[in-house]
């Protein structure tokens, strides 16, 4: 809101400032023309030039709000080609895979996905035994039991990921403060959302000449006010996938943006494939509707009845 205002009075001045310097240079040639002393009209190119002036303040002054504006809200995205986003295109379900491990192993350590449950990867990215596997690997409180005391068990499919700390304020005072978000919608609550993710994976550089940022946090210039809690994460070799593919720092960004993206709208590939369907029968209708108007009620239509009013 602050960066609008400043935008807006910023063109005020300038508009303001060409309209004055406008009318002052037309003056001094009206009473040159009328005066008979032969007044000096240099006044009118001096407010020209002053006029001329303020404009480009006023353009670097727009300038830096815009950049006080990028900075606060982070740069914007680049608008990526994710294989997915065609009308009848469906997830790689190996970059679903890849994502997912990704996932446990670099970014189960801070976030949660408590909205996601084991059983959601059968058929997505694993077979129902490798799930039941997987979900064997983490114990879960679970109670109380008859005695009234909670307990410990093996993971079931039916179980959602667990969250690595108990409350926020765990959460808050191990990261220094910064509270790491839950990732089940995350490509949904951020604005452009996947592509944001994957900007900001892979976005970590220097702080450019000029710019500092206090110990703790990390620059990012496509985080809100560029400067970030979380490290890099991702560098290259960082994880060894299954299938042998190089887990390069943009590798593992693409497979684990993809896999939220997933997790954030599993129903996608359904909703495409109901959709073809449905457009495919209304086509199928659209032909039957044209053949009977055009053979059956065509005729009955335009046929001429002729009435005998005498006989």
């Amino acid at each position: 809101m602050a960066g609008r205002l400043a935008r807006r009075s910023l063109l005020q001045t300038i508009r303001s400032g060409f309209y004055n310097a406008t009318i002052l240079k037309a003056a001094p040639a009206v009473s040159f023309a009328s005066s008979t002393r032969g007044e000096d009209h240099s006044t009118g190119l001096g407010s020209l030039f002053k006029a001329v002036a303020l404009g480009t303040a006023g353009l670097i002054g727009f300038s830096g709000v815009a950049y006080a504006d990028e900075a606060e809200h982070g740069l914007e995205a680049p608008s990526y080609p994710w294989p997915h986003n065609g009308i009848l295109s469906s997830y790689d379900h190996s970059s679903l895979r890849r994502g997912h491990q990704v996932y446990q192993q670099v970014c189960s350590a801070c976030h949660s996905m408590s909205l996601v449950a084991y059983r959601d990867l059968i058929g997505v990215a694993y077979t129902e035994d490798e799930v039941k596997a997987l979900a064997a690997e983490v114990e879960i409180e679970d109670g109380p039991n008859d005695e009234g005391e909670m307990y410990s068990r093996p993971g079931k499919p039916s179980d959602h990921f667990p969250k690595p700390y108990a409350n926020e304020a765990a959460a808050r005072f191990a990261n220094g403060g910064a509270y790491p978000p839950d990732l089940s919608l995350i490509t949904k609550a951020r604005h452009n959302g996947q592509n944001y993710v994957f900007a900001l994976l892979t976005g970590y550089r220097d702080p450019p000449a000029g710019v500092s940022v206090r110990e703790g946090l990390h620059y990012n210039p496509y985080f809100p006010g560029g400067a970030i809690a979380m490290p890099k994460m991702l560098t290259d070799g960082g994880v060894e996938y299954e299938d042998g593919t190089p887990a390069t720092e943009s590798q593992m960004a693409k497979d684990v943006t993809t896999f939220l993206s997933w997790a954030a709208e599993p129903e996608m590939e359904e909703r495409k494939l109901m959709g073809f369907k449905l457009i495919f029968v209304l086509s199928l209708v659209l032909v039957t509707a044209g053949y009977y108007k055009r053979w059956k009620w065509s005729p009955i239509k335009s046929r001429r009845l002729i009435v005998d009013a005498i006989n």
